[in-house]
């Protein structure tokens, strides 16, 4: 990957002893306390911490798009061009935002208006900053798609977000962002939720689009990866601090808080404890999940999307198999096959047993040993059930105690995943991310399972939440000698966990054997772009 040279002779953008505050009822929150820092002309500057630590809040504030008068400033200068924006006016804000200062958001499907086409939102911005008519905005608009290298782009001028993949999107905010030319671009978490190698081809692209129009970055992530790939400089944020910055090879090699060095050393690590060959657990056979395409009037099957196309596997009790891939790869549909959620072709053996072919009644008396974890913990606990409830529901279901002994078995479980049983009586949205996730684990692990199907469980978590996860689903296997099938888009992850891995593209299994062996010598080229992807070394850093 090129490199980009840093020109630090002249600030563009200052914050000077900045701090928000945010009412709630009669409380006053402090998210951001007296910080200091400068984004040079034409360099990148990276704001990183973990969730809650002010990042976000701290670039909103630039543009002021907090939720004024919830939030205030009680304190500090944003100084642009000789300007202090906090103190501007409505109309000098106008003219700054979206042209001289633009910003990608951090979900795109959140920030693209679902009811109009790409071609439109990104002509609205061009005629209200440059006064462009109609004609002339299409024109720039086909432009500026192709600059960010969006395929077949006069035919996605017409398309609607939904219709475009995450990386897509993303591209389209880049594009958006990019209209007006601007000086600095504040990217928010840009990367967050794509694929490793999407993450990859914007990172470049934003790399070059920075070299050709000479605008300063200002990142905002929890990816220590992402930075170090193409930040010069790096504020290190927690609780609403700075607690250290420096430039980013410093930062790297030499940090000096114990935050930053906690964090640096946050990255999942070293492989699972060795596996001792054992009875299989999981067997599949020419697995297939094929969608029909429906069409004409009578609604006839012309063809399929192949999601999953034949495949087969064995994983022995205690060993954890990691499934790999991009979005639609068919990762996920894999896992809610084996589950028996969808229907599927091909064999399914659990313990020697064939449950292919088994009806939804007859699956029940299985559920008890095959339990999963999904994604998003927030979207799959019920916000009116407590923790109690949520955990104990299983056990209820398959009439396990009594309800004394109901009661002493989920304090046990919360205690075994790391959390305070005095919380069980509280509800979903009174736990962090990371508290979430061990909640979900807990209820999978209630009912002492022997197989757990993981959905990539950590993606939505910081990385010290992680490492912290990871930790717990290895002592755990080892404790009751549990078998996962781990999947995920977080190769990191995946190493520290697998013992065999199962590499996956457009629902076929390209490479799969030994995770140790995979990881270091991949044979396949798909496989080796993941891996090149994920794992990066000193020498891509930008020069300071």
């Amino acid at each position: 990957m090129h490199s980009i040279q840093e020109n630090n002779s002249e600030p563009l953008l200052s914050i000077e002893d900045l701090s928000v505050d945010f009412i709630s009822g009669n409380t006053v929150q402090h998210a951001v306390k007296h910080i200091s820092f400068t984004v040079n002309k034409g360099e990148t500057l990276a704001l990183v911490g973990e969730s809650g630590s002010g990042k976000s809040v701290t670039a909103h504030s630039i543009l002021r798009l907090l939720p004024y008068p919830l939030a205030s400033h009680p304190n500090g200068k944003i100084m642009y061009q000789g300007q202090d924006l906090l103190s501007a006016t409505p109309g000098y804000l106008r003219t700054v935002r979206g042209d001289r200062i633009a910003m990608i958001f951090q979900e795109p499907m959140s920030s693209l208006n679902p009811l109009h086409s790409i071609e439109k939102q990104i002509n609205e911005i061009l005629m209200l900053h440059k006064g462009m008519n109609s004609k002339q905005a299409s024109a720039r608009t086909l432009e500026l798609l192709k600059l960010v290298e969006i395929k077949n782009p006069e035919q996605r001028m017409s398309s609607y977000p939904h219709e475009l993949s995450g990386g897509q999107r993303q591209r389209v905010m880049i594009a958006m962002a990019l209209a007006n030319e601007p000086e600095l671009l504040i990217a928010d978490e840009p990367t967050t939720a794509l694929d490793v190698t999407v993450q990859l081809t914007i990172l470049e692209l934003l790399k070059d689009l920075q070299e050709r129009l000479g605008m300063s970055i200002l990142l905002i992530s929890h990816d220590l990866n992402l930075v170090r790939r193409v930040a010069h400089r790096v504020c290190v944020m927690r609780s609403g601090e700075i607690v250290e910055q420096a430039p980013c090879a410093e930062i790297f090699s030499n940090p000096q808080h114990p935050y930053t060095q906690e964090l640096l050393g946050a990255e999942p690590s070293g492989l699972p404890a060795p596996h001792t060959p054992s009875e299989v657990l999981l067997e599949t056979q020419d697995l297939r999940v094929w969608f029909p395409i429906k069409k004409g009037i009578l609604q006839r099957t012309v063809d399929h999307v192949k999601a999953v196309d034949g495949i087969s596997f064995a994983l022995q009790r205690g060993q954890t198999l990691g499934v790999v891939g991009e979005s639609g790869s068919g990762k996920s549909t894999l896992g809610l096959a084996i589950l028996r959620l969808i229907q599927s072709q091909g064999r399914i053996l659990y313990a020697g047993q064939a449950i292919e072919g088994l009806s939804q009644k007859e699956v029940r008396s299985l559920r008890r040993d095959i339990q999963v974890v999904f994604q998003d913990p927030f979207g799959s606990l019920s916000p009116r059930m407590s923790v109690s409830d949520i955990i104990g529901e299983g056990l209820g279901i398959h009439q396990i105690g009594n309800a004394q002994e109901q009661e002493q078995i989920i304090i046990d479980v919360l205690r075994e995943v790391g959390l305070d049983p005095a919380t069980r009586h509280r509800y979903p949205h009174e736990f962090s991310g990371g508290q979430r996730q061990r909640i979900s684990i807990a209820r999978a692990l209630v009912l002492k399972p022997k197989l757990i199907v993981l959905d990539e469980p950590t993606s939505a978590l910081d990385r010290t939440v992680q490492r912290q996860v990871v930790e717990l689903l290895r002592s755990l296997q080892q404790k009751y000698n549990l078998t996962y099938v781990f999947i995920s888009h977080d190769l990191a992850v995946v190493k520290a966990l697998s013992h065999q891995l199962l590499v996956m593209r457009q629902g076929q299994v390209v490479e799969q054997g030994a995770a140790e062996d995979i990881f270091a010598a991949p044979q396949h080229q798909y496989t080796q772009q993941l891996l090149a992807a994920a794992f990066i070394n000193s020498a891509q850093q930008p020069q300071q």
